[in-house]
C-alpha cells in the first residue's frame, strides 16, 4: 500500500493558489497556517477559509459524503453547517474541501448560555427530523448501540487505576449498577441521524453563549440518539446537555443513557493518557471528566420500572 503524503505548508499553498488565482492578480494569495500545532491536515485559509485535507481513502469517501449529507441536514438543525466553495483532490485519490468559517469559539472555550441550550435543542430535534432512509441513501452507516454495561466494567477498572493516580474518586462510578445500566440499554425502534462527533472542538459557540454552528459531519451515523447527548455532556456539561435533550423532546432514559456512556467514556479516556496510551491536553480531559460529573437533577428523580418503554411517553416515573 503506497503511503499517503504529508501536507506541507507548500502544498497547501499551491493548491490555494490554483483555487484563488482568478481573484489574486498573481499574487501570493491569502495566508495558510495548520488550525492547530499537530493538525497538519487542517489549514486557515486566511480569515474566512477552512481547508481540510483527508488523509488516506477511507477518509476521502467520508469527505466526500460529508458534502451532500451537509445539504441534507442544513434546513433542519438550525444552526449553520460550513459550506465548501470548492472540493475536488488535493493528491490523487484524496479529498479536500474548501468551506466558509464559522465565526466563533469553541465549546471547551465558552460556556453555553440558556438560549444557547435551546440552539442545542433544535440541533437535536433537527437531527431526529432528517428522515432516516435519505441519510442511507448518501451511504451514511447504520451503527449497533454499544453495550453500557460492558463500558460500565471497563470505566470500573479504569477508575481503580485513575483512583490510584489521585486523579478520580472511584466510588462515584457505583452509582450506576449492573442492573442499572441494563434498564438504560437502548431501545429498540429510536435510530435518528446522529452526528457522532459533537466534540467541544466541533460545537462552535460565540462569547455570548449561542451556539452558531456545527462542524465536521464526517462521523455522521444512523444509530443510538444518546451517543449524541453523551457528545453534548462532554463539549457543553451534563445539565446543559440533558436540558437541551429534554427541550427536544427526549424523555429520561435517553437522556440518563447519554450521561452514562459519557462519564464512562471520559474516564476510560483519561486513564488512557494517564497510563502513555494516548495523546492529548491533559488538561482538556480532566476538563471533559469533570464536565460529564457535574450532578443533574433528574438522575436523583427517576426511577424505571422493568420492562417500561421510552420516558416522555408511559416509560419513566418520576419520584415526587
Amino acid at each position: 500500500m503506497t503511503q499517503a503524503p504529508t501536507p506541507t505548508a507548500d502544498t497547501v499553498r499551491r493548491l490555494v493558489r490554483s483555487l484563488f488565482d482568478e481573484g489574486t492578480g498573481g499574487t501570493a494569495g491569502p495566508d495558510v497556517r495548520p488550525v492547530r500545532e499537530g493538525h497538519e491536515y487542517t489549514w486557515w485559509v486566511g480569515t474566512r477559509h477552512v481547508l481540510r485535507l483527508a488523509p488516506d481513502r477511507d477518509a476521502s469517501v467520508r469527505r466526500r459524503r460529508e458534502l451532500r449529507l451537509r445539504d441534507l441536514v442544513r434546513p433542519h438543525v438550525g444552526v449553520a453547517v460550513p459550506t465548501s466553495v470548492a472540493h475536488g483532490d488535493w493528491a490523487p485519490g484524496l479529498a479536500y474541501t474548501l468551506d466558509t468559517r464559522v465565526p466563533g469559539g469553541t465549546a471547551d472555550a465558552h460556556d453555553v448560555s440558556a438560549v444557547g441550550e435551546a440552539d442545542l435543542a433544535g440541533l437535536l430535534g433537527g437531527l431526529r427530523a432528517v428522515p432516516v432512509r435519505q441519510a442511507e441513501t448518501l451511504g451514511v452507516p447504520r451503527t449497533a448501540p454499544r453495550s453500557l454495561e460492558a463500558l460500565r466494567r471497563m470505566a470500573v477498572h479504569a477508575a481503580e487505576r485513575l483512583s490510584a493516580a489521585d486523579e478520580f474518586d472511584a466510588t462515584r462510578l457505583r452509582q450506576l449498577t449492573p442492573p442499572g445500566a441494563a434498564q438504560l440499554a437502548a431501545q429498540s425502534a429510536t435510530a435518528v441521524l446522529t452526528h457522532h462527533g459533537l466534540t467541544g472542538e466541533h460545537v462552535v459557540v460565540s462569547a455570548d453563549g449561542r451556539v452558531r454552528g456545527v462542524l465536521d459531519w464526517t462521523e455522521a451515523a444512523v444509530g443510538d440518539p444518546a451517543e449524541d447527548i453523551a457528545g453534548l455532556a462532554v463539549a457543553v456539561g451534563s445539565p446543559a446537555a440533558v436540558r437541551a435533550a429534554t427541550l427536544a423532546g427526549y424523555g429520561a432514559r435517553p437522556c440518563l443513557r447519554g450521561l452514562w456512556l459519557a462519564r464512562c467514556d471520559t474516564v476510560i479516556r483519561l486513564t488512557d493518557h494517564v497510563e502513555g496510551r494516548a495523546r492529548g491536553s491533559l488538561t482538556l480531559l480532566r476538563s471533559r471528566l469533570r464536565r460529564t460529573w457535574e450532578p443533574i437533577l433528574l438522575e436523583r428523580v427517576t426511577e424505571f420500572k422493568d420492562g417500561e418503554g421510552e420516558p416522555g411517553g408511559q416509560g419513566a416515573r418520576q419520584a415526587p
